[in-house]
């Protein structure tokens, strides 16, 4: 079947063998490219598993999925108190990272990764479920009520779901975005673009950049909250007198896991069920997997337009 894996700062289509083994074989429908997989391209990453971590696709049985791509050990300390997404096998759990992904015709996963779909997602949007799944464990770590006032500092797909999110509690969500596409999506998902203030209670960001962070700094009321939800792959420095002068709250968060008995996917799964603006407002390319490296040299350029690009094998 074909995979698709990167070397060497390029993306190539290789020919494998099906996948093998115990789990459950799932026919990928959509696979989105994610910021970390255009980290791994644009970086040289040695990555030498198929890519790819944003899956959905169909069960033998018929079945209508989303993939939660840890494949977690279940028994140690984090994963017995819900928090699988820090298991003791790190990167090596995380499919398309450690393992094989989703940028293939076929995946095997363990049944626990099965995410079952409610009605009213086509199967082919699903692989948003990941994503926005990711929005949904950091937004509740974050906490939020209806009295806070949210802005959003980037406009890529995460910043994008931490708008959807936000906006299930908040009416009022702001989002911070440099391209005018991105733009646009977040005013049809809910959020607005104009009145900026600094007094924002939670300010969530999705750039992972030192600008971005002074200027969650400068939004931030005093004793605000700023949750990290975009991928930091460097170093970063924090405006921090500033955020020592006005006692602001950092809070961090990775993937997605448990909020007490229900995964932060399954959530995500209702969200998208419930709002059919959001995954035609998000995929805004498809493409087969023959045209891999196309797709990802489309997924890198958001100055033409490009939020979520995803792969229909």
């Amino acid at each position: 079947m074909k995979a698709v894996r990167c070397h060497n700062h390029e993306i190539h289509v290789h020919d494998v063998p099906a996948p093998s083994g115990a789990g459950v074989r799932v026919k990928v429908a959509a696979a989105g490219i994610c910021g970390s997989d255009l980290h791994f391209w644009q970086g040289g990453f040695p990555v030498p598993f198929t890519l790819g971590h944003e899956i959905s696709g169909i069960t033998p049985d018929g079945r209508w999925v989303a993939i939660e791509p840890t494949v977690y050990c279940g028994h140690c300390e984090r994963c017995v108190r819900g928090d699988y997404n820090l298991c003791v096998r790190g990167s090596d759990a995380v499919l398309g990272v450690g393992r094989d992904g989703g940028m293939s015709e076929e995946i095997i996963v363990p049944k626990h990764c099965l995410v079952p779909l409610p009605g009213g997602i086509a199967v082919e949007d699903a692989c948003l479920v990941e994503p926005l799944s990711v929005a949904v464990r950091g937004i509740a770590m974050a906490g939020i009520s209806h009295r806070h006032k949210v802005a959003v500092i980037g406009g890529g797909t995460i910043g994008q779901c931490a708008v959807v999110v936000a906006r299930q509690v908040s009416p009022r969500v702001h989002l911070f975005a440099r391209h005018p596409a991105q733009q646009r999506a977040g005013e049809i998902l809910g959020a607005t673009l104009e009145g900026a203030t600094d007094d924002y209670d939670l300010v969530i960001d999705c750039a992972g950049t030192d600008s971005a962070m002074a200027q969650a700094a400068d939004l931030c009321r005093p004793g605000a909250t700023i949750l990290m939800l975009a991928s930091y792959w460097g170093g970063l420095t924090l405006p921090a007198m500033q955020m020592m002068m006005k006692e602001l709250r950092t809070v961090t968060s990775m993937a997605q896991a448990r909020q007490g008995l229900v995964r932060d996917v399954d959530i995500a799964a209702a969200i998208l069920a419930e709002n059919p603006l959001i995954a035609p407002t998000l995929i805004t390319h498809r493409l087969p997997l023959e045209a891999a490296a196309e797709a990802f040299a489309i997924a890198a350029d958001r100055k033409q337009g490009a939020i979520k690009v995803a792969f229909s094998p």
